[in-house]
């Protein structure tokens, strides 16, 4: 297809089209004269990603670089997500003063898990942050509801790697991760909900 059947499809204008060849996010198509060229499904799909890392996942430019050199690479699927993860936005916050106990306590959640983690990894210390804010607010967590939550979040990484079994393309895998992640967050938020409202009728009663 030309260039601008590509921007149709693929739903990216054509000047955004030619910045992504320029920048090496999107390999060049088949050159069939000195200005022209053809693309294909993998370019369709190529820029569908793009699109998503940066829509969905909200993406930096520089962190788009990386995933693509990961994919060119072809980088393993640990790697890949590791990648992947790095790049989302994270949630931050925690009052320094109250910072080093709630770092303590993170490695404690990881620790009681026996997660294969760094713990000075961007999620542990996203889970530092949150923590300290719980603590700024006077609403220290308790440890049985937090370890609970550690070990729901066991079941739920299954689930999510699960959805990765026998997908061997990186383009695919890190498709499935970034979406998965962010959307899967808003869909486990919301399931959340609902199943607070059944143990309250169940708990309380009332409607």
């Amino acid at each position: 297809m030309r260039m601008a059947e590509l921007s149709r499809e693929s739903g990216v204008p054509v000047p955004t089209i030619k910045y992504y060849l320029r920048e090496g996010i999107l390999p060049p198509g088949e050159r069939t004269s000195p200005n022209q060229a053809r693309y294909d499904q993998s370019h369709v799909r190529r820029l569908k990603l793009v699109k998503a890392m940066l829509d969905v996942g909200g993406l930096s430019i520089a962190d788009v670089h990386r995933m693509v050199a990961a994919i060119e690479q072809r980088t393993p699927t640990h790697d890949l997500l590791g990648i992947t993860q790095q790049g989302l936005p994270r949630p931050e916050g925690g009052d320094d003063s109250r910072l080093a106990a709630a770092r303590r306590r993170a490695e404690a959640v990881i620790e009681e898990r026996a997660w294969k983690v760094e713990p000075d990894c961007p999620a542990a210390t996203a889970l530092a942050g949150v923590l300290a804010t719980f603590a700024e607010l006077g609403q220290p967590e308790s440890g049985p509801w937090l370890s609970r939550l550690a070990e729901a979040a066991d079941i739920v990484a299954e689930a999510d790697l699960d959805s990765l079994s026998g997908v061997a393309d990186t383009e695919a895998i890190i498709e499935r991760a970034l979406v998965g992640t962010v959307l899967g967050d808003t869909l486990f938020a919301v399931l959340r909900r609902l199943a607070q409202q059944n143990v309250s009728a169940a708990r309380f009663g009332g409607r």
